[in-house]
């Protein structure tokens, strides 16, 4: 019998992409988000506010779930006001982690976000490519939510045994995205908020499934992933961008010439990770 998966968030641009690629992968999804249009509704998708526990736990119930991708959160800085982003997504997701604990789910795999590195770097990084050590340097409530939150992860998965994977996912695009990159590829500054850094939906979609799939040994307890593009928005060296905007940041390492500046070895080595779309597969340059 397929593994029985519940996405939240279903209905954003990462969720779409995320239940697609299950489906396709032979998985049996149930997906959920708070708003729900007609047409999702007649394709199965549930209507449901994970900040009410009862929701949580009934939505994961209902579905017999297996696992859980969590993907439903206010998915930025500056949508909502600080404190309604810090509750909002801190309440959404101690939720359902603590409804996953209860319903002895077998995994728990979860959206936290490239800003809990130090992003925007209005303050340097330390040195490139930025990895997991760089964490936490929260600058945002948003951040901070996704902060506090693998700490509740932690402890949860602690508590439970569930292995909980956090996807540090990068600035997300959709295919059509590509076409405004023209906008900012003059201008080294324009996008050096997160180190000209992104990740292509259908890549969000592969590190979702790549981490339900992963070994139990390897991401017992609570580990957390960047998840990137394995190049830069921009159309020049990696390292000579570094240079210009970022005089006294240290390059660890060779990244070849227009290689990530967000480090995904991790998520490489653990998950198998690789990222197979490019802006520049869709762009002339």
């Amino acid at each position: 019998m397929a593994q029985r998966i519940v996405v939240t968030g279903a209905a954003g641009q990462a969720g779409r992409a995320v239940v697609t690629d299950l489906r396709e992968h032979g998985y049996d999804v149930l997906s959920t988000d708070t708003v729900v249009s007609a047409a999702d509704r007649d394709e199965g998708m549930l209507k449901a506010d994970l900040t009410d526990y009862g929701q949580a736990v009934e939505a994961l119930a209902e579905a017999n779930a297996d696992a859980v991708v969590h993907l439903a959160n206010i998915p930025a800085p500056g949508l909502s006001t600080p404190a309604v982003t810090f509750n909002s997504n801190i309440t959404m997701n101690f939720n359902v982690f603590q409804a996953a604990a209860a319903l002895k789910l077998s995994r728990v795999v979860w959206a936290s976000s490239e800003t809990t590195l130090g992003l925007p770097f209005d303050t340097p990084p330390r040195y490139a490519p930025a990895d997991e050590d760089h964490y936490p340097l929260p600058t945002s409530t948003y951040a901070l939510s996704k902060v506090a939150s693998e700490t509740i992860a932690g402890h949860i998965a602690e508590w439970s045994g569930i292995p909980f994977v956090a996807l540090r996912f990068s600035n997300i695009m959709a295919p059509e995205d590509y076409q405004w990159f023209a906008e900012f590829r003059d201008d080294p500054h324009a996008r050096k908020w997160n180190l000209w850094g992104y990740i292509d939906q259908r890549d969000v979609a592969q590190s979702c499934r790549l981490a339900l799939e992963a070994d139990p040994a390897q991401v017992k307890g609570s580990h957390a992933f960047i998840i990137a593009a394995a190049d830069t928005v921009m159309n020049r060296p990696s390292a000579e961008l570094l240079a210009e905007v970022f005089p006294g940041v240290k390059l660890t390492r060779d990244v070849g010439e227009f290689g990530t500046l967000l480090a995904i070895d991790r998520a490489r080595e653990v998950l198998g990770f690789e990222p197979a779309h490019s802006w520049r597969d869709h762009v002339t340059v």
